[in-house]
Parts: C-alpha cells; sequence; structure tokens
C-alpha cells in the first residue's frame, strides 16, 4: 500500500461552538473522510455532538471557493492571485489617501483561528491606522466582555466547565446549553445526576430547562427586574456574604438602595414573589453556586447591564474565585473569546490592552515597528454597517456572513451596497459576497495551523489535515501578500506558530502559551504570563483584574426592551440556537444529515395563540415587524408563553428581516433577542 492510500488522524478541534471539543479528522488519499472523537480530551471525555459528528462534510465540498473572484459589469470574474491583491491594495490605498483612517471597516469572523484574528487587526492598524476593527462578538458576548469588566476586571468566564460538577447549585440564565452547547451541557447532566440542584431561568422551556430541577419562566427581557428581586430577598434575609463584601467588593450600599425598590416586581418579570424568594435563598444558600449565561443574557440593549446582574448575584453571596463558583458565559462560536483575546477589537490590543493608554501604544509600536497607532475607540461592527457609504467607504470583511446574521437584514443589504468597496475572504459563496467588489478564497479549519480559544479561556490547537481547495489560500498567507503589496513590515510571518508568537511577544497574559504546551491534551487556559507557569483555570481567587483588586457591585436600575409588543405588533420575537445547525448554516447545511433534521425555518407560538388565530401545526405564516416580514412554518406548542415567539437565527430570509437594529448604549449589542411582530396565517402546507 503506498503511503498515499494509509488512512492517518489528525487530531483538531471543532471548529463550531465555544466548547473546543477535541477530535480527530480521518484523512485518506490526502482528503478528510471522517472524524473519531479524542479519547484523552478533558473537554468533551470523547463525546462529539451531531455537529461535531459531521464537521468534516463541507470541507471537501463543490461548492467551496477555489479561485479570486473580482466583479466586473456586475459579474464575477475568475482572476489571479497578484491580479487580486494588486486591485485590492490599490483600492485600500486609495481610501487611505483620500478618506483616512476612519474611512475603512475591518470585521473578522470568530470562526476562524486566533492567528489570523491577530495579523487581521495588526494588518488594520499597521496598514491604515484605523481602530475601526471588531469581531462577531459584538452581536453575541460583547456585553460579557464590558460587562465582566466592570464587575470583575476581566470579560471572561472565571470558571472551566467541568468546574460545575464542584457547585452545590447551579444557576442556568438565559441558555439552551444542550443545544447551544451540547458537550458543556453534558456537564449539566452530570451534575444532575450527581444530585446537584439545577434552577433553569428562561421564558422558554427550552430543552435544557427540561433536564433543571426547576424551571422559572419569566417575562422575556426583564432580567434586572428579577435579579434585583433576588438581591433584595437575599440582603433582606441576611444571606449576603458580609466578609466577602467588606474585604473584596465596592459599591454594596448603592446596590442595597437601587433593589429596595425591586422587593415584589411580579408585575415586570411574572415571577411570583414566593418563587423569587425561593431561588434567592437557594443561590445564597449554597456553599459553592455557579451562573451559566448565554445569550438570554446579552443580545438586548440591557445587555451590559444584565451581564453585571449576574456579577452583582455572585459578588453580593461571595461566589467567585473558588472552585465550583463563578460567572460563565457559554461563548456561542468555536473562536469567539479568542477573537476578542487577539485585539481583534476597536479599543483593545491582544490581551485586552487599551489603545487609550499611552504605554500600550509606544509597546506595540515598538513590536510592530510603527508610529502613529491611533488612541480612539473604533467603529464597532454594528456601527459601521450603519455607517457604510457615509463615514465608512470600504470594508474588508473576513469569514463573516452579516447579510444573514446581523439585525434587519434588508437595512444590512442596503448599507453594503453604499460601499466604495467590499472585500470578502470566506470558503463558500455566501448571502454577503454577492455585495463583494473582489472575493478571496480562504481556508477551513482543517486547511491549516492554529488554535482556537473555548468559552473557559482554553487555548486549543487546530492542525492542517488537507490543502486548500484548488487556488484557495491559508488567511494568514493572504494577508500577509496584501501587507507585503502595500509595503508593509512585519509581516513576514510564514507560519501560523510564527504569528502565534508575534502575538505572545506583545502579549502579558498570554507570552507563556507556547505551541510547545498546547502539544499537551489539556492545553492552557489563560492567564499564562511566564514560560514556568501552568495556566490560570479560576479567575479572581486573591484579587479582581480592577485597578483597586475589588469586585465592583452595581446599583442598576430596570429598563424595558426598545419595543415593546403594542396593539400593531402584539407578539414579542425571541430568537436562539438549533442544536443541528450553526449560525447561517454556511457548513452545517452541507451536511446531508443535519439539512434533513432541519431543512428550513420555522417559528415556535403558544397553542393559545394558534387557536385564536386559526393556526395549524406545520401551517405556513407570515411574520412581520416594522422592519420586514418573513414566511416561516408554525410549530405549536405549549413550550412558550403566550404573546411570545421564538424563532431559530440560522436561515437566510429569516428571523433577521425582523429584528431590531437599535443598540446597548455601552456594549452596541442590536437587540437581537426582543421585536415586536404581528401573525398572520398565509395557509398551506
Amino acid at each position: 500500500m503506498s503511503e498515499s492510500n494509509l488512512v492517518k488522524y489528525v487530531q483538531t478541534t471543532c471548529p463550531y461552538c465555544g466548547v473546543g471539543c477535541t477530535l480527530n479528522l480521518v484523512v485518506k488519499n490526502e482528503k478528510v473522510v471522517g472524524v473519531e472523537p479524542y479519547k484523552r480530551s478533558p473537554i468533551n471525555d470523547g463525546k462529539l455532538c451531531p455537529k461535531g459528528l459531521t464537521c468534516w462534510e463541507h470541507i471537501h465540498s463543490p461548492d467551496r471557493l477555489t479561485t479570486p473572484l473580482i466583479k466586473k459589469d456586475g459579474k464575477f470574474v475568475e482572476a489571479s492571485w497578484d491580479e487580486a491583491l494588486d486591485l485590492v491594495a490599490k483600492k485600500l490605498k486609495e481610501t487611505s489617501d483620500k478618506y483616512g483612517p476612519k474611512a475603512f471597516g475591518f470585521q473578522t469572523s470568530c470562526r476562524t483561528v486566533n492567528e489570523d484574528c491577530y495579523i487581521f487587526q495588526k494588518f488594520a492598524r499597521v496598514g491604515f491606522k484605523t481602530n475601526n476593527v471588531d469581531n462577531c462578538a459584538r452581536i453575541c458576548h460583547g456585553p460579557s466582555v464590558a460587562g465582566l469588566s466592570l464587575s470583575f476586571g476581566s470579560g471572561a468566564a472565571t470558571n472551566g466547565f467541568e468546574d460545575a460538577l464542584n457547585s452545590d447549585f447551579i444557576l442556568v440564565w438565559g441558555s439552551n446549553a444542550l443545544e447551544a452547547h451540547p458537550l458543556a451541557g453534558r456537564r449539566l447532566v452530570q451534575a444532575k445526576l450527581k444530585g446537584i440542584p439545577i434552577y433553569a431561568v428562561d421564558p422558554r422551556l427550552s430543552t435544557t430547562a427540561k433536564i433543571a430541577d426547576k424551571w422559572i419562566q419569566f417575562n422575556p427581557s426583564t432580567h434586572i427586574a428579577l435579579a434585583n428581586s433576588m438581591m433584595y430577598w437575599i440582603i433582606k434575609a441576611d444571606k449576603h456574604d458580609k466578609k466577602f463584601i467588606e474585604e473584596r467588593v465596592n459599591g454594596f450600599e448603592e446596590l442595597k438602595a437601587t433593589v429596595e425598590k425591586y422587593a415584589d416586581a411580579e408585575d415586570i418579570h411574572g415571577v411570583p414573589l414566593e418563587t423569587v424568594k425561593e431561588l434567592a435563598y437557594k443561590y445564597a444558600s449554597a456553599k459553592s453556586a455557579v451562573i451559566i449565561y448565554c445569550l438570554g443574557v446579552t443580545e438586548l440593549t440591557t445587555g451590559t447591564d444584565n451581564v453585571r446582574s449576574m456579577g452583582n448575584l455572585a459578588l453580593l453571596t461571595g461566589n467567585v474565585g473558588r472552585p465550583g463558583t463563578g460567572v460563565n458565559p457559554l461563548r456561542g462560536q468555536n473562536n469567539v473569546q479568542g477573537a476578542c483575546d487577539m485585539g481583534a477589537y476597536p479599543n483593545v490590543y491582544s490581551g485586552y490592552q487599551k489603545c487609550e493608554i499611552a504605554e500600550n501604544r509606544a509597546k506595540m509600536e515598538k513590536a510592530w515597528g510603527v508610529t502613529g497607532l491611533p488612541d480612539w475607540y473604533g467603529q464597532t461592527l454594528t456601527e459601521q454597517i450603519n455607517i457604510c457609504g457615509d463615514e465608512i467607504k470600504t470594508m474588508y470583511i473576513l469569514g463573516l456572513n452579516p447579510v444573514v446574521t446581523y439585525p434587519d437584514s434588508n437595512h444590512v443589504k442596503r448599507q453594503l451596497e453604499k460601499l466604495d468597496f467590499l472585500v470578502v475572504q470566506d470558503i463558500f459563496f455566501t448571502e454577503t459576497c454577492q455585495y463583494a467588489d473582489v472575493i478571496l478564497p480562504g481556508a477551513c479549519f482543517a486547511e491549516k495551523d492554529g488554535t482556537f480559544t473555548s468559552g473557559e479561556r482554553r487555548i486549543n490547537r487546530v492542525r492542517k489535515a488537507t490543502n486548500p481547495p484548488g487556488k484557495a489560500k491559508e488567511d494568514i498567507w493572504i494577508i500577509s501578500e496584501l501587507a507585503k503589496k502595500m509595503g508593509l513590515k512585519g509581516f513576514d510571518l510564514p507560519t501560523a506558530k510564527d504569528v502565534w508568537d508575534d502575538m505572545r511577544n506583545c502579549t502579558p497574559s498570554m507570552f507563556g502559551a507556547t505551541y510547545e504546551k498546547l502539544e499537551k491534551p489539556e492545553s492552557i487556559v489563560w492567564p499564562c504570563p511566564t514560560l514556568e507557569h501552568c495556566g490560570t483555570p479560576i479567575l479572581h481567587c486573591e484579587k479582581f483584574a480592577c485597578a483597586d483588586g475589588k469586585g465592583n457591585l452595581f446599583g442598576i436600575e430596570y429598563r424595558p426592551p426598545a419595543e415593546v409588543a403594542d396593539a400593531e405588533y402584539p407578539f414579542t420575537m425571541m430568537t436562539g440556537r438549533l442544536i443541528f445547525h450553526y449560525h447561517s448554516r454556511t457548513q452545517t447545511d452541507r451536511s446531508a444529515a443535519l439539512h434533513y433534521e432541519v431543512p428550513a425555518s420555522y417559528v415556535q407560538i403558544n397553542n393559545e395563540d394558534a387557536r385564536r388565530l386559526g393556526i395549524g401545526q406545520h401551517e405556513k405564516i407570515l411574520i412581520t415587524s416594522r422592519r420586514g416580514k418573513t414566511e416561516t412554518i408554525a410549530h405549536v406548542t405549549d413550550e412558550i408563553g403566550p404573546g411570545v415567539l421564538y424563532m431559530t437565527m440560522h436561515f437566510n430570509e429569516g428571523v433577521n428581516n425582523l429584528t431590531n437594529t437599535v443598540l446597548d448604549p455601552m456594549s452596541k449589542m442590536p437587540e437581537l433577542k426582543h421585536c415586536a411582530v404581528k401573525v398572520e396565517k398565509i395557509g398551506g402546507n
């Protein structure tokens, strides 16, 4: 048998959610032909979810982009790499010369490796002196970065997934982990079998709520009122951790004065008073209690305040800095954590070093061999879209599909059309590609080396198993070649390890996380500041990352969503994830098995509402908001309350035709989880 016919396993990391499961790609004849779990992984213990088991099926799809494309006379034509990159370099320079650094928008994916994200933001800052660089954490966990940073001084999860098994009480708030993060959800099942009580706080009876010991249904988008009610009764019953507060926390009196107004706020959040008390006492009485949350908390105009409310609960009860405690956001995409860590953010460099601080700029200028790095806070991803054609003239999108995944899809399409020049770098011709002037074919996770950083801050290796198709190239090669064509220095970084070392050398929190260490099955959890350091699984054990070393409590008032149901639009629309698909389905819908499970969008509607409107199971309905409309299939159920609808986020011409672009003032998160809609029956099966 020739060497090319041998079957080999290539250990790598799943390219889907933020759990970071380890798996083996099965390679034969230089092609990936399957997946096998990696048995030694402490993350997933040799288990995989439906997406993980099928994550290889898109790799050799005939739909892959295989050559650069340039739009000429409204049609895309194939081009050489030199032709495509020369055109991109020319257009970028023209924009820079004519309009300056604020005319650019750079947006990178949370699906690609850390090394791509780092070199991309470095290219934006070195080449164009712009901080208009962002990633799609903005529309999932931007409020986590902002809120947890204010509460604890660091915007990352405090504890690991497995550490939930050390808890005495698990509070799952706005998270459907069993579908969105199945192998993290598995830890909840293990906890339940171990006898650890689990309470799920969610407007919808999700798959996760079904396994909880108690499901607490509350009115959509009233998190702050409910958390304040809990904290009032914790303080009233003298169950707050006075010693912890005195020694390690600021702001108690402010918090106490605020929550006194929320003793009974059932008219806001809809939870009976006795249930609020039960939840409050259960959480506060546990020796070690953990809060696990997700997009049900963040994707609102109150997202940052909702996250700070989670921080308030933990600080008030001393549930931070120990095993089995903490506040842990479950990251939706495989590298949401990493894209932020790498500095693909409008106000920080890698490791969250703030651009506004002169010493940080001087340090990065020395490391990168440049001068004049800007101190201003750049435009966020959502803000960039809103000012396309006005302030933003040229945009470079790496691995994102905003036409499907951003709020108000019709608005996104109109704005992209206003750009002078748009570059899209991706592996498939997505719905966004049709608005591009140049399309650059990149490499998928199986065709490159690098790292993903999971939601527990664990840096996991990604290893190349096959080559990109046709003329497609690895993404760091594309950025490096473009930089060289523009005469930029510091981009002679031929391998992912070279890029990683470039990042490490200017990032104190990750300096010790070498590729040699990352070869170990357990990998490294940052911070890892020195070569001798073994990583930090639990944050804030002795002090918080705030300037004075103390955590911060905040008195936060409830405020309603930006758009509430009314006589014209009487339903509240919520959005979420589905176990069988991933974001815009660019990858998962190329799996026959996953497509078969859910081939089209649907909406959950309450039995009473469906009966009143004469809507039967699986009938077609029209849903309309103030921004657009979408046709879908009714799924009649009692898992959602009256007056509330639920759709998954994964489908083109789906729920994001309806969603609202209004932003959280602190994190600039759009209100994806809440908008007002109306429902009409249109018949047919």
